[in-house]
């Protein structure tokens, strides 16, 4: 039979599933005493004050360890760079060998032309991230019959980090949380070494790039 859990345990697995009660813990906005009581509602405990104390040092730790990750997390933001694409469409493909090797010609033409199209495979499908002025070739090489869906009237907008950013945990989605906190829908995002990628609609884009341009600046 396991060992019960201690009162730490469980608080810890409470706020663990509610990620809006760990954001207000590390940030020290909450309300300790409604925090624990809902903990005790939740997994039928009667000791407020031990529910209250294990609250309030986990959320010393998190508070600690969200100062230490965010000073790393702008001192690598600091040296970013942001770049945008305009007129990009999404090209959400079938699954399949047979696809990947009907996309040989219009990878290596984009190559040689000094463009890269992002592919983003799925358990359903396969998504390519391109500028539409390829879409009819894709098309034509693919063809309907393989292809789910295509979204046009996009951009790409993508934060190229220092080579840190692979050690630094917590950078993507401090640049989400800012893109969410302004109520830009993110209709595809790609995280590829030096590289995040976001790809949102035409009209979002004077708003997601200040959003991006406040985390860097």
């Amino acid at each position: 039979m396991p060992n019960k859990k201690s009162i730490a345990e469980v608080v810890r697995e409470y706020v663990g599933s509610h990620p809006s009660i760990m954001d207000c813990l590390k940030y020290g906005i909450i309300n300790y005493s409604a925090l624990s009581r809902m903990i005790m509602d939740e997994y039928k405990m009667d000791n407020m004050v031990a529910v209250l104390i294990a609250s309030r040092r986990y959320a010393e730790e998190l508070q600690k360890e969200k100062k230490f990750l965010e000073k790393k997390i702008k001192q690598i933001l600091k040296k970013s760079r942001i770049n945008i694409k305009t007129k990009v469409a999404t090209v959400t493909l079938k699954p399949g060998w047979h696809v990947f090797l009907k996309l040989e010609p219009i990878l290596k033409k984009t190559l040689s032309e000094g463009y890269l199209i992002n592919i983003i495979q799925g358990s359903q499908g396969i998504t390519l991230i391109l500028l539409e002025d390829y879409l009819e070739e894709v098309e034509n090489l693919i063809g309907k019959d393989n292809i789910v869906r295509i979204t046009k009237n996009l951009v790409e907008i993508s934060v190229k980090s220092p080579e840190d950013i692979s050690d630094t945990p917590g950078v993507v989605s401090y640049l989400s949380s800012n893109l969410s906190s302004v109520g830009i829908n993110v209709i595809e995002t790609m995280s590829c070494f030096m590289d995040t990628i976001f790809v949102v609609d035409e009209k979002d884009m004077v708003i997601a790039f200040e959003a991006l341009n406040r985390c860097i600046d």
